[in-house]
């Protein structure tokens, strides 16, 4: 909406969360003020320049293609480390991450899991929080694969 003067309207104030070993990344998380406290994610990032990566969807396979982990805690754990052993073959660290997607096949698994995940994730990309999603889905390409991780990271720009 534009303001009658032809200026857009203030933006809703936010704040920047800071957390004692929060992972120092170069873009701004943001988690607004009047929406409920993100956990585990950001409610925005605002990228810093840079270079962009666009990650495809990783699952829990091993370099023979061979899907690995019967529970959803075992294959998130490895798709997030092919995800990382991805984003650093491209000139990206896990905290140049700006955006995850997570699909999973195994809604109610991933509720029960909850406190296994936490760890799982932070074994990874540590206590940075890319903006995110999580998803339930029918049935992913790979019958066996219970998760798939979809990421975007942009690489800071090194002259700013």
């Amino acid at each position: 909406m534009i303001a009658a003067s032809g200026s857009l309207p203030t933006p809703l104030r936010s704040r920047e969360r800071r957390y004692s070993g929060r992972v120092s990344t170069p873009h701004r998380l943001v988690d607004p003020a009047g929406l409920a406290p993100a956990v585990g994610f950001s409610h925005a990032v605002v990228a810093a320049p840079g270079r962009t990566v666009w990650v495809a969807g990783q699952i829990a396979v091993d370099p023979s293609g061979t899907v690995v982990g019967a529970t959803l805690v075992e294959q998130l754990d490895l798709a997030l480390a092919n995800t990382v052993t991805a984003l650093r073959a491209a000139g990206a660290e896990p905290r140049d991450a700006v955006s995850m997607l997570l699909f999973t096949t195994a809604m109610e698994e991933y509720r029960a899991s909850r406190r296994a995940l936490g760890p799982v994730y932070r074994r990874h990309f540590g206590r940075h929080f890319p903006a995110m999603a999580l998803l339930g889905v029918t049935e992913l390409v790979e019958p066996a694969a219970l998760v798939e991780v979809v990421t975007a990271a942009v690489i800071p720009d090194p002259a700013r």
